[in-house]
């Protein structure tokens, strides 16, 4: 069994790989060559916490198989531990024996900024220049990177309900990825200028409010909700889920399920089930063609599926192997 922790995931898989990785796990799922049960949740009243269990299997091809396990303890912070700890497990799909364990706090942030990446590589204009991340915790790194691996941006700004939490990480990505990218990444005040001046905008946050007004979007714009994950949860502003031309979802179960930014406009009847086009696997596939005009308004919503957490998990250990990288141990 291999033990692989954050460097060793680095060293190995980039967020290129991971695109490529969540654009084929995606098409699977599309395609039925997937069993993801539903997930357990066990509640742990002594701690406020939860326990989360994400097991999943993919067929075809390149077969994988595996488990994820996430625990919300809020109470950590005071303990000087992550207050959502998680850990992938990966199993030899043909014999059923632990291959590997790796960091599942990363992974989740890898595949989670892939995914926003394969859609947007999917959907945005070819010529988008400037883009708009709101929200800045820990999954806005790998979000923004995303987005800059998939298009030439030039200008990216950043916002968040802390000021200068919003500063402070767009002066730290600005040394991160300013020169790689050649790229220009400032904090604003303005919001609504912001998101009128751009091509890609891209919400990560758990907010129960819209994060940005429907009015200030212009025609053409890409637009991606990434972190609103349960009912009560409505970053993406429904008007603008009306005005949207092209509706994609990582999986269309999984988000009619969870994501009260999609959920609340069919119980509202703002829009009908048929405005949701479909699942980003069935573009990956042709079968589903997203964006056909520039002047579109697109937009992607996702949930996360654990079909992409084992598939990655999966790439990354072959890729590990071929490199020499992780800790074997032997049991």
């Amino acid at each position: 069994m291999k033990i692989l922790n954050k460097q060793d995931i680095q060293a190995v898989f980039s967020m290129k790989d991971a695109i490529a990785a969540d654009k084929a796990a995606l098409a699977a799922y599309s395609r039925g060559e997937t069993t993801i049960p539903l997930r357990t949740n066990i509640d742990i009243p002594a701690e406020s916490g939860q326990s989360l269990y994400m097991p999943g299997y993919l067929a075809g091809e390149h077969p994988a198989l595996g488990m994820k396990i996430v625990s919300v303890y809020p109470h950590n912070i005071d303990k000087g531990l992550p207050s959502v700890p998680a850990t992938m497990i990966s199993l030899d799909p043909a014999t059923g024996i632990v291959s590997a364990i790796l960091d599942g706090t990363y992974l989740t942030q890898l595949r989670t900024g892939a995914m926003q990446g394969a859609a947007t590589d999917l959907l945005a204009r070819q010529d988008a220049r400037t883009a708009t991340l709101i929200g800045t915790g820990g999954q806005a790194p790998a979000q923004l990177e995303a987005m800059l691996t998939v298009r030439p941006l030039r200008q990216v700004y950043v916002s968040d309900i802390d000021t200068h939490r919003a500063q402070d990480f767009a002066a730290a990505m600005q040394h991160k990825f300013g020169d790689q990218f050649n790229v220009t990444i400032t904090a604003v005040h303005d919001l609504g200028q912001a998101i009128a001046a751009s091509d890609i905008i891209t919400s990560a946050t758990t907010s129960k409010v819209a994060t940005f007004s429907a009015a200030d979007v212009k025609p053409g714009t890409h637009i991606n909700g990434v972190g609103a994950y349960t009912p009560e949860m409505h970053e993406i502003p429904e008007e603008l889920v009306k005005r949207a031309n092209v509706v994609i979802f990582d999986t269309m179960d999984g988000v009619l399920a969870e994501a009260g930014d999609m959920i609340t406009p069919l119980k509202d009847g703002t829009v009908t089930k048929e405005h949701y086009e479909g699942e980003l696997g069935a573009v990956v596939d042709g079968k589903l063609s997203g964006r056909t005009t520039d002047q579109q308004i697109t937009l992607f919503k996702t949930v996360g599926t654990a079909a992409t957490d084992v598939y990655v998990a999966e790439q990354i250990l072959q890729a590990a192997d071929q490199a020499g990288r992780g800790k074997e141990v032997q049991f």
